[in-house]
């Protein structure tokens, strides 16, 4: 007899924790692993949420279990495992049944999965999933591509699922096809530029004052209970404040300064590069893992050049501190408005409608980048839904006039002393080249008319133009 509503492949620690979820949230979820001890080990640890667990042997018993149209969810690492889960699905489904890919999809392959499928009458839906291995348990941020139809089949036990804000779920239909990966790439991209703009900060707290990593992770501790309130900053008191169970001294001071990367972050560039939407404070924290990777060399490169002096500073701890809380809120508004613009993009590229307010209102719970930022966001959109870029809503106008000196005396500073800041650097560049009435490209159309007669647009008149330049000696 069919009796679970949903079902769930892959049982590791992501797929685990949402199959208890759903189960706790009173829905029965049949599940199936491909190694049999590890549903062992699930079915021991699911205590009393067992019944509404349907433990199956094979795919065929899973399918089985399911009333139709059967939805499955894939927690399998992203990429061919897809591919051939999908494969091994297709015979055992009928027309209307629904395959929900729950991973860190490529957007791309999505799209292309939808379209494989569509003779079939299987469909296809892009889930995208923020919070970790503590959010899928508890409720995490859920973003969703589909075919309505499938969103409504399956609407109910997501959005009973997902992490809720003021009651409200943070689970939402964004668009068709590969809208929901999309979205959560953005979404990785935008907790790439916030990492590193964190880091950045801790970096100058560290190498100008000098303070301790107990000393700066109180500093990150009373930022969020300020305006920098979020999920990120939260952590990184924590982090901070963390001693090593070996020898007792702070724990990140152990930690090698190697950063790693799964592919998202660059997933992000390259779409934006794609789109010709400039996303730099997500290039440059993609950059920066990729330098930090460079440990060897850039320790050969120490030695080589002698150390920027770092001269006292005229400023007190306290004004850095206040000045620097200025400097990553005006870091971060930038990064946000960069990757809501490259969303808004990929909307009208792919006819997504996406939605901006309902995606800012989806990520103040449950996912990594939840911010007291994202109200503004979703006011800001709510207001006005073609806003063309965050930096010229009224109320971004405001913060970024009040916050940019700080971000500007911060950038510098930390040139003058060779700290190393890209992603603020970054921010800093965006904002005054999107608030520059006049810039330099015309100069560069200049010269690119000169070597290859691409020609320009001459001020005052319109159509193609050339100039008569002469030869260069």
């Amino acid at each position: 007899m069919s009796e679970a509503e949903i079902g769930l492949i892959g049982l590791g620690t992501m797929g685990a924790n949402l199959a208890l979820n759903i189960a706790e949230k009173g829905h029965k979820v049949a599940v199936w692993n491909r190694t049999a001890s590890r549903m062992k080990s699930f079915q021991a640890d699911a205590g009393e949420l067992a019944d509404n667990i349907v433990a199956c042997a094979t795919p065929e018993e899973l399918v089985a279990a399911i009333r139709p149209p059967r939805p499955v969810i894939l927690m399998v690492p992203a990429g061919d495992p897809v591919d051939q889960q999908i494969e091994a699905l297709r015979p055992l489904f009928e027309k209307g049944d629904i395959i929900v890919d729950g991973g860190n999809a490529n957007f791309h392959d999505t799209e292309r999965r939808v379209k494989e499928l569509a003779a079939s009458g299987i469909q296809l839906v892009g889930m995208g999933v923020s919070g970790g291995e503590e959010g899928a348990r508890h409720g995490p941020s859920i973003m969703v591509g589909a075919d309505k139809g499938a969103w409504l089949r399956i609407e109910n036990i997501l959005t009973d699922i997902a992490a809720k804000y003021e009651g409200e779920p943070c689970a939402a239909w964004l668009g068709t096809g590969g809208a929901g990966h999309f979205v959560k790439t953005i979404h990785n991209g935008i907790e790439y530029a916030d990492m590193q703009m964190i880091a950045e900060i801790y970096g100058i707290l560290r190498d100008g004052p000098g303070l301790s990593a107990g000393d700066i992770g109180a500093i990150f501790a009373r930022w969020n209970d300020g305006r920098l309130n979020s999920y990120l900053i939260e952590i990184t008191a924590e982090v901070l404040a963390t001693p090593d169970g070996d020898n007792g001294v702070p724990l990140v001071d152990v930690i090698q300064d190697k950063a790693g990367q799964k592919g998202t972050g660059r997933w992000s560039v390259i779409e934006a590069a794609m789109l010709g939407v400039p996303a730099t404070c997500i290039e440059a924290a993609v950059a920066a893992r990729g330098l930090s990777a460079l440990k060897k060399e850039r320790e050969y490169a120490s030695r080589r050049y002698p150390q920027t002096p770092r001269p006292p500073s005229a400023t007190s701890v306290a004004d850095l501190v206040a000045e620097l809380e200025s400097a990553l809120l005006a870091g971060k508004i930038a990064a946000y408005a960069q990757g809501f613009a490259v969303m808004q993009a990929a909307s009208a590229e792919h006819g997504w409608e996406l939605p901006m307010a309902t995606i800012a209102r989806i990520w103040r719970a449950g996912c990594i980048i939840r911010s007291q930022l994202l109200d503004s966001i979703a006011k800001a959109y709510d207001a006005k839904p073609k806003t063309t870029n965050l930096m010229v809503a009224p109320a971004f106008v405001d913060m970024m006039t009040a916050l940019h000196p700080a971000l500007r005396i911060t950038v510098g500073r930390a040139a003058l002393q060779g700290l190393p800041t890209p992603a603020l650097s970054a921010a800093l560049a965006y904002f005054d080249g999107y608030r520059q009435p006049r810039g330099t490209a015309n100069l560069i159309q200049g010269q690119r008319d000169f070597f290859g007669a691409h020609g320009f647009e001459k001020v005052g008149s319109r159509g193609k133009k050339h100039g008569e330049w002469k030869t260069a000696k």
